[in-house]
């Protein structure tokens, strides 16, 4: 067996909802309406990071622990996964540009809420409810941009679009994380509304009206992708190897403090780290799906959990943690992008399912790491134990893409 015969990524599928933008019209304005959608992922990975840089700061602004504040990064990771279904289900016949906009709206609605919410209970509400855009945003938008350009360059469209939540991380969150350590947490936020309501006006000026799939049916669409162990394992694959990224990056603020024995102001500049990672780790990534889609898969795989070994051993080295948090999500990210891909591909007949899916998938990542991540530091063994919980997932991941290999090799041999 080897990862050569399981390269079945690279084919790409034909989304009927997205044909007619093949036109002159898309030709004059394709890199605006990209630009538009990473607006979007901007907006969203500003959002969901920034709660890890003043992760501090809220859990003393609703008076409850470090760990306890925690658990409204894994609130907002269950609205993505609860959300995904639900508005795939119900909107893959919706006009594409529609769905987009009342998504970024109320997804910037949420931002306000939780930046007025008056306690923890609120505030985890308000997460919970910020989640359920995320993914069914990232799945439509995905798909217009494979449809705006030609097939071969779909793995580079789809990376553009993703590009702006790892921007996001070099731009969006640091400056976040900063407002929010000088005029509050809640100020984090109400940027982040505003940012939203920026991607809807772009939105509305710059990507072309998109009719959804008039053949599609919600009840059609989960039989054919439910009823896919390629899907199954892939959609394993991202909510479990890719938790170990998200129980460091949760903590990395008091990693720096109090493992690494730095200044609380020095909190941005490792954001940063992990921003610039995903930024170069996305732009790999959408060259490598031109090679191989599942063979980055497996080599993100195997990177990951030898990173994350790495953080363990740097952590108490001040900044000598920079580059190698850099590394984590550089790796991270070619695992998302390819994940994607992948996900669109197996899915077959349900490409506005399968789009969403991954994003489900990574955000129960997120809920899984953040509390394993928490779990391990309230058992007593420190702010870099997350490390250690992030090469076990690493390695499940690893183990789940091997059994997915050794299923589609056993299922050419039959067919």
């Amino acid at each position: 067996m080897t990862a050569t015969s399981t390269n079945t990524s690279d084919a790409a599928p034909v989304d009927p909802g997205a044909a007619p933008v093949y036109t002159d019209q898309r030709q004059r304005h394709t890199g605006l309406a990209i630009l538009a959608l990473a607006m979007g992922g901007f907006t969203i990975g500003t959002t969901e990071f920034l709660t890890m840089g003043v992760l501090p700061e809220i859990a003393r602004g609703v008076s409850v622990s470090v760990p306890a504040a925690g658990h409204v990064i894994s609130a907002y990771a269950i609205g993505v996964v609860v959300g995904v279904p639900i508005l795939a289900f119900f909107g893959a016949a919706l006009p594409r540009r529609g769905a987009l906009i009342g998504l970024m709206g109320a997804y910037a609605a949420f931002n306000v809420l939780s930046a007025a919410a008056p306690n923890y209970e609120v505030l985890t509400i308000a997460r919970f409810l910020d989640g359920l855009p995320h993914g069914a945003f990232f799945g439509i938008a995905s798909l217009v941009a494979a449809g705006l350009v030609a097939p071969e360059r779909r793995g580079r469209a789809v990376a553009a679009v993703m590009l702006g939540l790892s921007v996001a991380n070099v731009l969006g969150v640091p400056a976040a994380t900063w407002l929010g350590q000088h005029a509050g947490w809640r100020a984090s936020y109400l940027l982040s509304a505003v940012l939203g309501l920026a991607a809807v006006a772009m939105i509305l000026a710059f990507v072309p009206s998109v009719p959804g799939n008039s053949e599609a049916s919600g009840r059609r669409e989960a039989r054919a992708f439910f009823g896919n162990m390629q899907v199954w394992l892939t959609m394993a694959v991202g909510a479990v190897g890719f938790g170990g990224l998200f129980a460091v990056y949760s903590y990395v603020a008091k990693t720096v403090t109090d493992v690494g024995g730095l200044d609380r102001g020095t909190v941005p500049v490792f954001v940063l780290a992990l921003g610039l990672g995903m930024v170069v780790g996305t732009w790999i990534a959408g060259e490598l799906a031109a090679w191989s889609v599942f063979r980055s898969l497996i080599a993100s795989s195997v990177g990951g959990a030898v990173i994350m070994a790495v953080y363990w051993f740097a952590a108490p080295h001040g900044w000598l943690l920079w580059p190698v948090a850099f590394a984590v999500t550089a790796i991270g990210s070619i695992l998302v992008i390819n994940l994607q891909l992948r996900l669109m591909d197996v899915a077959g007949d349900a490409v506005t399912l399968g789009a969403a899916m991954n994003h489900a998938a990574l955000n129960t990542a997120n809920a899984l790491g953040a509390w394993l991540g928490g779990s391990v530091i309230a058992a007593g063994y420190g702010y870099r134990s997350p490390a250690l919980v992030g090469i076990v997932l690493s390695l499940v991941g690893l183990v789940i893409l091997l059994v997915s290999a050794r299923l589609h090799v056993r299922g050419r041999a039959t067919a």
